[in-house]
């Protein structure tokens, strides 16, 4: 692979990053407003209990959503963050670490995610993994979980 290759494919990674985190904070604001609709329609009964436990309810789950909101928009910012116009040496945040069965892009933490047909394990630049595999080069393994990985290469 060339460099313009290995920086159009962390680009890509990027892109699709970016749209992932734009959806699942679309999708928070949703269940807020549905929270909060859901809390605010709910009709007093004669039994007050019942009513004032819903409201309860539908501000609970509305705080719930609301913090995984603000983590989905911490999660944005620090995307931006990340330089992909850089091949890299050694494993950093930006980077895509490709080994046997798996590659990585430290990035943002959303897990394994089918990009173009390849599978791509998204990882957050504070997760334990991307600590272990902060500032390995390409040749150098790394042990997880009890198991041992090789690097076969990292940009």
């Amino acid at each position: 692979m060339t460099e313009l290759e290995k920086i159009a494919l962390k680009n890509s990674l990027k892109l699709a990053a970016q749209q992932l985190i734009e959806q699942r904070i679309t999708a928070a604001k949703t269940l807020i407003n549905n929270a909060q609709e859901a809390a605010n329609s709910e009709e007093k009964s004669s039994v007050g209990d019942k009513y004032e436990t819903a409201r309860a309810m539908g501000q609970l789950e509305s705080e719930m959503h609301s913090k995984q909101l603000a983590q989905q928009v911490k999660e944005l910012a620090l995307l931006h963050e990340v330089k992909t116009d850089v091949v890299y040496q050694f494993a950093t945040m930006g980077a895509c670490i490709e080994c046997a069965d798996l590659t990585f892009f430290i990035a943002a933490g959303l897990g394994k995610q089918t990009i173009n047909g390849k599978l791509i394990v998204f990882l957050s630049p504070q997760a334990p993994l991307a600590k272990l595999l902060q500032n390995k080069k390409a040749g150098e393994s790394f042990v997880f979980s009890g198991k041992e990985t090789l690097i076969e290469s990292v940009y």
